[in-house]
């Protein structure tokens, strides 16, 4: 709730707090009592800045074993002061606290929060939590046992939403299809722009994905015109359409040749999987020409299991959901 007061400048209310022009403060949301009897909790922190402009919200672990993007809003928070910032910034570093606390990318009853928006005020654990919130930059990694590359997921046929995108400049943007249910989905059908970025692994800071991260989300600000900051030039983000996931066509031990961002041509080899001798081994070559974005870190493979993703910039429309639907 956003309650407007004489001027330009505006007080924010969040749960009954209110944070004035030029202050930080930081809220506990409850949301939902646990079997002990204690209430879980939501973290915000709210920086509402002095000279009134755009407000945006940041998050992280939404799936609670998604590390990297409780660093970066940790990261940006420190970053930014009330005193110099245009509009308002509320930040919540973990969205999924129960699930944080376990190391798990599901709530307590496995459900998947990023299914479950925009939620119910009297709904599952899960659905009490997605009401909370909605609408910004929503961060996170890949699921257990993978890598990404960064890169940013979102509509690039939505003109704003392009434009933040390419302010934050993340070696590739993605365009990806909303699925129903998932914060994006929610924000979106309330006419937010939402950047989802993914980088590194789950259950681990990826410092190299953090860094990468804090600059994004200070180059979007920056292009928000909220704040002032140098950083660092970044080759301009390459938009992309097509992905396409390649799977394992039997079981084994997967030997992985290629490497985040390497570029592949069509036939090129990719993989090969052999048995516990290392005995006839299958290679796996790639069905297009394009960029690694994403691979498994697990050499146990069954059919059908997901090896490398690559990007390609062929095609109007991603073959598939890009990796979990974001």
């Amino acid at each position: 709730k956003v309650t407007p007061v004489i001027g330009a400048r505006e007080v924010i209310t969040i749960g009954g707090i209110t944070v004035p022009p030029g202050r930080k403060k930081r809220i506990e949301l409850p949301f939902a009592k646990i079997p002990t009897g204690s209430e879980a909790a939501l973290p915000v922190q709210v920086i509402n800045g002095r000279t009134a402009g755009p407000h945006v919200w940041i998050s992280g672990a939404v799936h609670g074993d998604e590390l990297n993007g409780v660093e970066i809003v940790r990261r940006v928070m420190r970053l930014l002061d009330a005193k110099t910032l245009r509009g308002a910034v509320i930040a919540v570093p973990i969205v999924n606290p129960i699930g944080f606390l376990t190391g798990s990318r599901y709530l307590s009853d496995r459900r998947d929060l990023n299914r479950s928006f925009p939620g119910s005020p009297r709904g599952s654990a899960a659905s009490r939590l997605a009401h909370l919130f909605t609408t910004g930059i929503d961060l996170h990694t890949a699921t257990d046992h993978r890598i990404n590359l960064p890169q940013i997921r979102a509509d690039i046929y939505d003109e704003e939403t392009r434009r933040l995108a390419r302010a934050f400049a993340a070696p590739f943007t993605i365009h990806a299809r909303v699925r129903k249910g998932s914060l994006r989905h929610a924000a979106t059908k309330q006419g937010k722009s939402v950047l989802l970025y993914e980088a590194g692994q789950a259950q681990r800071f990826d410092e190299p994905a953090i860094r990468f991260g804090v600059e994004g989300v200070m180059r979007t600000l920056r292009k928000l015109k909220m704040i002032e900051a140098r950083l660092p030039r970044r080759p301009a983000t390459k938009e992309i359409h097509v992905t396409k996931w390649v799977r394992a066509r039997r079981g084994g031990l997967a030997s992985i040749q290629v490497d985040l961002g390497d570029r592949v041509e069509q036939g090129d080899k990719l993989a090969s999987i052999s048995d516990a001798f290392a005995t006839r081994p299958a290679a796996i070559r790639a069905p297009a020409a394009g960029w690694v974005i994403a691979r498994t870190l697990n050499p146990l493979v069954n059919p059908g299991d997901a090896l490398v993703h690559i990007a390609s910039e062929e095609g109007p429309d991603s073959d598939e959901p890009a990796n979990k639907g974001r």
